[in-house]
Formats: C-alpha cells, structure tokens, sequence
C-alpha cells in the first residue's frame, strides 16, 4: 500500500548540549484518521531548538480509510512504544505528546511507563465522547464500513490536514473500547503535564479533558486554553502558541 508524500514520518537527533548536556526526545503522535502531516510543523519547531524528535506513522493512517478499517488501537499503540523505545535508547529523557487520538496513546504510554516518561504535552486530547451515536458502533461498523469524515477542524484558512474524508468504524469501535480502560488507569499517571485545549472544537467535546482533569496523579498540571483554533491546533492560528510553551515546558521538566 503506497503512502502518500504528506504522510511520511519525521524523525531529528538530539543536539547533546540542547538541554544542559541531556540528550532529550519528544514524541509526538498524530490523531485518528490523520496524519503525521498534523504533527510535522511542531516537530520541526521543537527539532530547531535542539530536541530529538520523533513522528511516526500510525498503522493504517497516510493510505486508504479502507486498510485503516484493517487496524486497531493494539497496532497504533505498538507502533507509538517502537518509537519510544528509539528515542529512549538515544536520549537521555524523553516526553510524550499527543492531538486528540495521540493524546490518548501519550497518556497510554505515561500510564505504562511511569518514570521513563518525562512529561506530557496533549493537544486537545480524547479520552471520551458524549455522542451518542457511538453507542451504535458495536452494531453498525458490521453494516456500513464509514461515516463522513472528521479531520480538517481547521479555523485557518486554506490549511490542510491530510486526513481521510471518512471514517472507518471497525477502527473507531477499536478506539472507543480502548478508552475505558484508559480512564481507568489515568491516576497511574503522575507526570508533569501540560495540556492545551481549543475553545471551539467540533470533533473532541470537553468531557475528555474533564476526565483527565480529575484522574491523574499529576500534581504540576496546567492547562492553556486556544482562542483562535479548531481541533487540529497544531495547524491552526494557534499553532505558535503550542510550539514555544511546549518547548518551554519540556525544558522545564527536563532540567536539572
């Protein structure tokens, strides 16, 4: 199955002397049905200021919706600890963040791998939903194979997320399900984290960072709220905002 240019992954070495002669590495996971094209931009930024980075490509994500229907949460969270592995066995700590989907795996890999996680960067992170035709899920992913689509929640004009125009429910039932023992395990984790959060979404509803808010152990947790973006902040009018004070955090929790 080809891959299409906007969908390859992004990788940077770490600069030794970036954070007081620390190797550290950030990885960044994209959201469902997305790509790593949603991520990229805020690697880069975070590569530029010394950071090993790392962006991979979830399984089924950057093809067709149809290969996609072909994967699980069990294939895109093994895909998602491959890349922290590499970035753990060359830096000397190492952040997870994540945009919606992503968010969920970064809390995911927090939860699992407790103090080899550094900290936590989520960008409108889905945990949850108050949609109720979720519910039908079990039932309709055997009779229809997609809905319309969710990517582009994009504010700023004539940006692109290179997500797919719909979305396949065998794999979304999959992501649903693996949420609840997510929830579940949120006070295991206790990192530092940083989250930011959209005024105006139209794909995650508040109940996500609700539950989060209130499970985690995390007693340096702070929240910034996004004025002028849609879902996919990370491409949006307030993307600047998330690459400075990601970086800043980052290098605050990573210090001496």
């Amino acid at each position: 199955m080809s891959i299409a240019p906007t969908a390859e992954p992004y990788y940077a070495d770490a600069s030794p002397d970036a954070q007081d002669g620390q190797r550290v590495g950030v990885l960044l996971l994209q959201g469902f049905t997305g790509s790593p094209a949603s991520m990229v931009p805020w690697g880069r930024a975070l590569a530029e200021r010394g950071l090993g980075v790392a962006v991979p490509r979830l399984p089924g994500h950057g093809t067709t919706w149809e290969e996609c229907n072909r994967t699980r949460w069990a294939d895109w969270y093994g895909e998602a600890e491959r890349a922290f592995e590499k970035l753990r066995a060359n830096c000397d700590q190492v952040v997870v963040g994540g945009l919606s989907m992503g968010g969920s795996l970064a809390l995911r890999l927090a939860a699992d791998r407790g103090r080899e996680v550094a900290g936590i960067v989520l960008v409108n992170p889905a945990v949850n939903t108050e949609r109720k035709d979720v519910l039908a899920l079990p039932v309709l992913k055997h009779l229809v194979g997609s809905f319309p689509g969710i990517a582009n929640d994009i504010k700023k004009p004539g940006v692109e997320e290179h997500g797919y125009t719909r979305t396949p429910l065998k794999a979304a039932h999959s992501m649903v399900s693996s949420w609840k023992l997510l929830r579940e395990d949120l006070p295991k984790v206790t990192q530092p984290m940083l989250m930011f959060l959209s005024r105006e979404d139209h794909v995650a509803d508040q109940s996500s960072a609700r539950i989060i808010r209130g499970a985690v152990s995390s007693r340096d947790l702070s929240e910034r709220m996004l004025e002028n973006s849609y879902h996919v902040a990370t491409l949006d009018n307030d993307a600047p905002i998330i690459f400075e004070e990601s970086a800043e955090f980052i290098r605050r929790v990573t210090g001496p």
